[in-house]
Formats: C-alpha cells, sequence, structure tokens
C-alpha cells in the first residue's frame, strides 16, 4: 500500500514509534529512524531490523526541538532517499506534576518537545512534502481535547497540535497534501505499565472496550492515514481510545 513512499518517523528508536515504523516499512515503505543522541544505538538496531525484513532504512539522530538539528536531519534524509512523502510527528515526553508545583523547566521541557518539536520538523520538511503531494500525521493524544490532572504542559502541547495540524490542513491543501493527527487514549507501552494497577483497572472499567490499546492499533491507523486511501481525509483529530471518551 506504501510501495515507493519515504516516511520520516520522529522518535522512532522505541514504543509507539518504533511499531509505526515497522508498520510502514510492512506495507513497503522506507524508513527514516529519527530519535535523540542518546538513542542511536536503539535506532541501529531498528535499522537493522527493518533492513533484515528487506525494506530499506537509515536514521538520523536529531532533537527535534532544535531547529539547526532538525534542518540538517531533512537535508540528509533527501541525500540519502531523494524525497519525503510521509511525516509522523511522534516525537514527544512527559514531565508530569500539578501546576502548582511544575517547574518553569518542566514546563518547557515538554512545549519544546510535544509542540515546538512538531513546528520545527514540519517546517524543515514541508519543502518535500508539498513536491511529492505527501502525507502529514501527528500525534496529539485524548488528553489534549480533555485535559487530565497533573499534566497541563503535556494537555496544553497536544491541544496545540490539534489545532495545528486544522489550520496547517487549510494552508496546503491546495497542494494536494494532507494533515491529521492521532488522539490516543491509554495504549500498552513501557509507560503505562509503570502506572498503578488501581488506577489501569479503573480506566479499562471506563473504556468502552474494556481494555488499553494496543501500539501495533496506533500503527495501522497511521499507515491508512499515510496511503492513497485517505487522500479525502484532512484536518481531523482521530480518536483511538476504545471508547474511553464516550
Amino acid at each position: 500500500m506504501l510501495k515507493e513512499k519515504v516516511a520520516l518517523i520522529t522518535g522512532s528508536s522505541q514504543g509507539i514509534g518504533r511499531v509505526i515504523a515497522l508498520e510502514l516499512a510492512s506495507q513497503g515503505a522506507s524508513i527514516a529512524l529519527n530519535d535523540i543522541e542518546g538513542q542511536r544505538e536503539n535506532l541501529k538496531k531498528l535499522k537493522e531490523e527493518l533492513q533484515g525484513n528487506g525494506a530499506k532504512a537509515a536514521y538520523f539522530a536529531a532533537d527535534v526541538s532544535k531547529l539547526e538539528e532538525v534542518e540538517a536531519m531533512m537535508q540528509a534524509v533527501k541525500k540519502e532517499f531523494g524525497k519525503l512523502d510521509i511525516l509522523v510527528n511522534n516525537a514527544g515526553i512527559c514531565k508530569d506534576r500539578t501546576l502548582a508545583k511544575m517547574s518553569r523547566e518542566e514546563w518547557q521541557d515538554v512545549i519544546d518537545i510535544d509542540l515546538t518539536g512538531v513546528f520545527n520538523c514540519t517546517k524543515a520538511a514541508l519543502p518535500l512534502i508539498i513536491e511529492s503531494r505527501g502525507r502529514i500525521v501527528n500525534m496529539s493524544s485524548l488528553v489534549g481535547l480533555r485535559g487530565n490532572f497533573g499534566q497541563t504542559n503535556y494537555a496544553a502541547a497536544k491541544a496545540g497540535i490539534a489545532g495545528f495540524t486544522k489550520a496547517l490542513a487549510k494552508e496546503v491543501g491546495r497542494f494536494g497534501v494532507t494533515v491529521n493527527a492521532l488522539a490516543p487514549g491509554f495504549i500498552e507501552t513501557s509507560l503505562t505499565e509503570r502506572l498503578p494497577e488501581e488506577f489501569k483497572n479503573q480506566v479499562k472499567r471506563l473504556t468502552a472496550l474494556g481494555r488499553f490499546g494496543k501500539p501495533e492499533e496506533i500503527a495501522s491507523l497511521v499507515a491508512f492515514l499515510s496511503s492513497e486511501k485517505a487522500e479525502f481525509i484532512t484536518g481531523t483529530i482521530i480518536k483511538i481510545d476504545g471508547g474511553l471518551s464516550i
């Protein structure tokens, strides 16, 4: 479905980003992996795994919060692959604390990576994406749509991504480019594994499907939005939360 496409997934050394990379590669895409310098070993291992499965892959260490690093990464992606068809803005962090106790640094770090990182990567990638009439998929969150205790920084960043997605979709639609975002609920990752069992059980009781989502379910939706089958879907924030929000 994505044969001959080139996809860049930020924050793809582990977690949901890693699964997205594997899914897009399984559908024929060439994969540009990204994460911070400290994740270089994980990036290398994933690149080798993708290549072992027959996909073309390369990795690029860059901090998405630093525009100069992102611009250098985009030039390297263009040199390596010749084009870019799909940008998945997945990189993000959490630094949870109630606002009364939140430091200026905890606020700014989350905004810089989760929100400004989306700006930096999209801004730098846009000429390539327009040239290929490509796809942009942003990772928002259900928290950005409804808030969550102790996550004012994260909620603000993810709400910002939702607004960014809608505005950019209006700007680039005339070029045949689509821009969409996912708003996941609770997904099975190393982060959610550390949550207290009582809290996890409460969330499951409030979720219509009675469970957490799987990273593979996120990846499948990213793959669909990246494909030609979704070429009339843009400016949409899609909840993927098992019915938690209803």
